[in-house]
């Protein structure tokens, strides 16, 4: 028997395009000789699709969809597809999150998912059923199981503090399964791969299940799926591996699987910054062209945040779908003007330039009887960049161009963004990319030839809101600030922990302190593209009006 995963780019709601694409891929497999075909979880629906699963309409256009690629592909091929499907027992949930296998026009197996993640930016217990039964079914000889995503992640729960009370694949190997498929949408992050690699070994040196795991590919709202399917033999070592960020058909056989001959496939080794780099020209990509847009622009200050995020949006949209702003005010250097310039011309963008002297002149002559007088200096900053915002928005409503907004992690951590301002536009491509990280995704993008200007990537970062600003002024170095925000927002750490590292506990409250307070503005935020195990956005939920802080 000959196997393929599949891993494409689903999207959401795209119910005949989805069915198509699955249809076609699987014909294209099943020519090459493949005789079982897995696809991704909610390759039916494209995942995760939220409350879209409250409508009774969604689950049936789930339905629909499964019954025209039943009847659509090979009679003589078994295919797995994710899907949702309806769940009628009143006062449960409304649907199960379930993989069918599809053959001669029928569904032979549906296996609902047993384990259901509330974590991170998982909320799946709101919506579905958990299975409480694991189905077999005999394929050319060959009992098969399907755990699906969370269900083989067992092993590997503990990394989230979660604690399951069953084991679906010890439950499925008590059933005499020799197969083992596990559709998944697994979001990308850094050393993902190496997690869901380690499962696999585990499972194989436990059970000596063969298992065949198809992932999802492609960006959805902040989300990135990588793919990188693999498939593992008896012993649990990889015999093949897909691509990451691009779709990819992966193929074995079952001698293969259950051969005594060790495999001599070589596990793909990522780049750790270029993988950063695929993830968040993906998520571009994919966010840009599924929310009905073609162009994006943005503004170019000179500095190495908007730097990073035209040339990352030009890898994904091509500089002719690209439009920077110079928006100089009176505080300005020519420096970062011509940085600007610079970098539009490396890469090919048009720039426009809309000073914005005359609007703040006038704000600031209309704001003269009933300006506060607490701080005017901030106001003022608040201002300028509120002006921006309003003028970029501006392009975009009249031209139907999505506004990228520059700031990253450690801005939005500590609130040193403006309201309607930086932080107005469609997508946060950085949002998750610490200011240190920047520059080290800048280092490797110049690495073939300069593109980003050698003088913006060694001026002191500034904001350029008043004469002489530095970012120091306001915030720690950012080593140390990017230090304590890793162990506090990625890691997790309390304060007592952080300071047992050798923090002083001064500024550890310090830059606890500034995060806490900023909650209200990253509620705020346009969608963050997580390429970290823990952003900002539905992975870290906080209230607003509170009265507890992790601070001493």
């Amino acid at each position: 028997m000959k196997i393929s995963a599949v891993q494409f780019n689903p999207k959401i709601g795209d119910f005949s395009g989805n069915a198509k694409r699955i249809i076609e891929l699987t014909r294209e497999a099943h020519l090459l000789g493949a005789q079982l075909v897995v696809f991704p979880e909610l390759s039916v629906c494209g995942y995760p699709p939220m409350d879209l699963l409250q409508f009774p309409s969604f689950l049936q256009e789930n339905e629909r969809a499964v019954d025209q690629i039943a009847t659509s592909v090979p009679t003589d091929v078994f295919v797995l597809v994710g899907c949702a499907l309806m769940h009628q027992v009143l006062g449960e949930k409304p649907a199960y999150n379930a993989a069918v296998i599809l053959h001669g026009g029928r569904r032979i197996l549906m296996q609902p998912k047993t384990l259901l993640p509330t974590y991170d930016v998982f909320d799946e217990r709101r919506y579905f059923c958990p299975g409480n039964t694991h189905e077999v079914v005999e394929i050319h000889g060959v009992k098969v199981g399907v755990a699906i995503c969370e269900d083989l992640w067992w092993e590997a729960a503990g990394r989230s503090g979660v604690a399951y009370g069953i084991d679906p694949v010890a439950e499925l190997h008590k059933a005499g399964v020799q197969l083992l498929l596990s559709p998944s949408a697994s979001p990308y992050y850094h050393g993902k791969k190496e997690i869901r690699a380690g499962i696999m070994e585990s499972i194989g040196r436990q059970y000596g299940m063969p298992v065949v795991y198809a992932n999802q590919v492609g960006g959805n709202d902040g989300l990135i799926f990588d793919g990188a399917s693999m498939i593992s033999d008896k012993r649990g070592h990889l015999s093949a591996q897909a691509p990451s960020f691009e779709p990819a058909t992966l193929s074995t056989s079952w001698k293969e699987l259950i051969s005594d001959t060790k495999s001599e496939f070589q596990k793909v080794q990522g780049d750790y910054w270029n993988d950063i780099r695929q993830a968040l020209v993906l998520g571009i990509k994919d966010y840009v062209g599924k929310c009905g847009f073609k162009k994006v622009h943005l503004g170019l200050s000179g500095g190495i945040d908007s730097a990073l995020v035209a040339a990352l949006a030009v890898e994904a949209l091509g500089c002719a779908q690209v439009t920077g702003f110079a928006l100089p005010s009176r505080y300005s250097s020519q420096g970062s003007l011509d940085d600007a310039e610079a970098l539009a011309s490396n890469l090919g963008i048009s720039l426009l330039s809309v000073p914005i002297e005359g609007p703040f002149q006038s704000m600031l002559e209309s704001l003269n009887p009933v300006l506060p007088s607490g701080n005017p200096g901030v106001t003022q900053e608040n201002l300028q960049a509120r002006i921006r915002g309003m003028i970029l928005m501006a392009w975009s409503n009249n031209t139907g161009s999505m506004l990228l907004t520059t700031g990253n992690k450690s801005e939005l951590a500590t609130g040193y963004c403006t309201l309607y301002g930086d932080m107005a536009g469609g997508l946060a491509v950085i949002g998750d990319l610490f200011k240190t990280e920047v520059y080290e995704l800048c280092r490797h993008i110049n690495r073939k030839g300069e593109i980003i200007p050698q003088s913006t990537l060694t001026k002191p970062p500034s904001a350029e809101l008043r004469p002489d600003q530095k970012d120091e002024d306001s915030l720690p170095p950012y080593p140390l600030l990017d230090a304590i925000l890793q162990r506090y927002l990625v890691e997790q750490k309390t304060h007592a922990q952080i300071v047992a590292e050798g923090y002083s506990s001064e500024m550890v409250s310090f830059v606890l302190g500034l995060t806490a307070k900023a909650e209200y503005k990253r509620w705020q935020a346009p969608p963050v593209l997580k390429v970290s195990p823990l952003a900002f956005g539905t992975g870290r939920r906080h209230p607003l009006a509170r009265s507890y802080f992790e601070i001493p």
